[in-house]
């Protein structure tokens, strides 16, 4: 039998391939498992391993990593499915599929195919529960929504944070998230961002140095800034389109677009092309000589604060702001949105 494990999420998919090779070691031994890295091994050799009998045991189960980064595998996959010895198993684990490919046609019809989606935040919290009373231990709904929208969206790293959380006390609360967690750097420019298109400089230069007090680099906010407007474009372009469809197209985490989707409300077309416009136009601004005596932050964020107040335009000013704190940028992503924000204007 040949099995299918595809799927971005790799914390479910690995489970699950634990769980298989756990039952199967139980009951034949590890010595008729073979592992074989699909990026190395060439299509011969996969073949091999799928021919070959199993060796002092009465089945082998042949686990292919990734086959479908080879070409010839890709393009030979039927006869490598006839090949197969009835005595063997295997399990294909494709962390990303191209549906347009025959190749993934063929492997959903003709496999045993299990698929494992990124989850968005409502499924992070779900697992978050799930995963915490598997192992003893306790959380609220709330707590575990806030916990998501405390360490961001990877599963890996919101269950690595629950293991340490579970190692401290077994019932997690709000208290022990706040006091064991850190912000990601990524949750916090939502909020920054909230904050400049509110115009409330002050919250948005508190914000951003909490950033720098955490070692996140200038450049890491600007990136982050730059990809948060990527995101807005394509949400405000999309206009009534779900979350959901949103997600699958532009291949963005529904968490993401389900957030950017309340900021786009708060913003014009106008408004956001403007906001694009003064954002790639930095690139041709003129940084002051490193001989120059810099200014004092406080007079770059009074100078701000009357920017921002006089010309509503928090986006601008915040990069004007970083670019003159020494900060420099790869600005090709500005780019990218300026031409896909234009196209829609």
């Amino acid at each position: 039998m040949i099995t299918t494990l595809a799927g971005e999420n790799e914390v479910e998919r690995q489970a699950e391939l634990r769980r298989v090779v756990a039952v199967f070691e139980k009951e034949y031994s590890d010595m008729g498992v073979e592992r074989l890295d699909g990026e190395e091994a060439s299509y011969e050799r996969m073949v091999a391993a799928g021919q070959s009998l199993p060796f002092l045991v009465p089945r082998k189960l042949v686990v292919l990593r990734a086959p479908g980064a080879n070409k010839e595998f890709v393009e030979k996959f039927e006869e490598f499915m006839l090949s197969v010895s009835d005595t063997n198993d295997v399990i294909i684990i494709e962390p990303k599929l191209d549906k347009r490919l025959s190749y993934y046609k063929t492997t959903k019809k003709q496999t045993d195919f299990k698929e494992f989606a990124v989850l968005d935040a409502s499924g992070l919290a779900r697992f978050a529960t799930d995963y915490v009373k598997e192992l003893g231990g306790s959380i609220s709904s709330n707590d575990a929504r806030l916990l998501v929208e405390r360490v961001g969206t990877n599963q890996l790293g919101l269950q690595q944070e629950l293991d340490k959380l579970l190692a401290n006390e077994l019932i997690i609360t709000r208290e022990s998230i706040e006091n064991l967690t850190e912000q990601t750097p990524q949750s916090n420019v939502f909020e920054l961002l909230d904050a400049a298109f509110a115009g409330d400089t002050k919250r948005t230069m508190r914000l951003y140095d909490e950033q720098r007090a955490l070692k996140v680099e200038p450049q890491q906010v600007i990136a982050m800034l730059a990809w948060q407007l990527h995101v807005l474009a394509v949400v405000k372009t999309a206009k009534e389109r779900s979350a959901d469809d949103i997600a699958r197209e532009a291949k963005l985490n529904p968490f993401v677009v389900r957030k950017t989707q309340s900021l786009a409300r708060h913003i014009s077309l106008t408004r956001l092309k403007q906001l694009i416009t003064s954002s790639v136009s930095l690139m041709y601004a003129r940084r002051p000589r490193a001989s120059s005596p810099t200014k004092p932050s406080a007079t770059i964020c009074s100078n701000l604060h009357q920017f921002i107040h006089k010309n509503r335009r928090p986006w601008a000013a915040i990069l004007t702001y970083l670019y003159f704190r020494g900060t420099t940028f790869r600005w090709s992503s500005f780019f990218t949105t300026g031409f896909l924000a234009g196209a829609a204007f």
